[in-house]
């Protein structure tokens, strides 16, 4: 019988702006069109691991107005628990201001709003009551306050599940948080800043070549214990996945970006749902590749999230 995938993190809704290219600093771009989709990196994972078939749980938290009671339904629909997902009076629903390019690249700001009252102590609860076993995977996103991913992680450690970390945004995260992770999702950038850290605390140089880079994340040193896999993603290239031993490249399919903005959080929702499934590291990197490829396809970072029956047809035709 599959495990659960029991996303802990953000909700927001997504304020998107098209335009032909990205503004530079203090530049207006106009021309551009308008639409407002559900989104927040852990709702958005929640979704995507919940599209492919996962058994999903949601820990996080809305304000009480409009936005949060649709962000709720929203997930609701789309077959999520959501009896751990807070509604917390007189404070607002994290928003996110995208823009995106005709290319698919994009800029995001974020006002955190209730996200950031996701704390260490409602973490704690709301996992005592999930109870997390070895078949589950729990999937942390930093868009929540940095002690409660650590304590998210931590504790679905302690209870043998297998654990998520998706550094993003990667800033104030050291071996504290990360070394409570099976799993570590960088993107380059992600990486980079990780890395760079890294470095300040030891003074120690910095790696070089993005395979080193994520292997120092996962070797132990005075500062603490390593992650126990980084898997690096690489936009349109596909990912890295770095293990203590081995370091093997996947490539993604090629196809024609409408959006990148969900591809992230695809992954990530696809990688948990996988290995909640039982399915071997390597064979889950694979699926979830292909299931981020298929999320650029449509506008939107959720609405791009594939089903189970279209992952299945990609993977059949690839």
């Amino acid at each position: 019988m599959s495990g659960r995938v029991i996303v802990v993190g953000s909700v927001n809704v997504d304020l998107v702006v098209n335009v032909a290219r990205l503004p530079s600093p203090g530049e207006t771009v106009t021309g551009g069109t308008f639409a407002r989709h559900d989104g927040g990196k852990g709702a958005n994972q929640a979704v995507a691991a919940a599209r492919l078939g996962a058994q999903v749980a949601f820990v996080g938290a809305v304000g009480d107005d409009d936005l949060g009671a649709r962000a709720r339904a929203a997930l609701e629909d789309e077959g999520i628990d959501v009896a751990e997902l807070a509604t917390i009076a007189g404070v607002a629903t994290g928003v996110a201001l995208i823009v995106v390019a005709t290319d698919g690249e994009n800029q995001i700001a974020v006002a955190s709003g209730a996200n950031e009252l996701v704390t260490r102590d409602r973490v704690r609860d709301s996992l005592a009551r999930l109870a997390p076993r070895p078949d589950d995977v729990v999937l942390a996103v930093h868009e929540i306050p940095t002690t409660s991913v650590r304590e998210a992680l931590r504790l679905a450690r302690a209870a043998g599940a297998r654990t998520i970390l998706n550094p993003a945004p990667a800033g104030g995260l050291d071996r504290s948080v990360f070394e409570g992770a099976t799993l570590l999702t960088p993107n380059r950038r992600e990486l980079a800043t990780l890395v760079e850290a890294e470095a300040r605390r030891t003074g120690r140089a910095a790696a070089g070549d993005t395979a080193r880079a994520a292997r120092s994340l996962i070797e132990s040193s005075p500062e603490g214990r390593g992650a126990d896999t980084v898997v690096v993603t690489l936009g349109a290239r596909g990912v890295l996945l770095v293990e203590p031993a081995r370091t093997v490249e996947i490539a993604a399919p090629r196809t024609t970006a409408v959006d990148s903005v969900g591809a992230g959080d695809a992954l990530n929702g696809a990688l948990g749902a996988a290995l909640a499934a039982g399915r071997s590291l390597e064979d889950a990197v694979r699926r979830a590749v292909v299931a981020a490829s298929l999320s650029t396809l449509r506008a939107g970072a959720r609405e791009g999230m594939p089903t189970a029956a279209e992952l299945e047809r990609a993977l059949s035709d690839a």
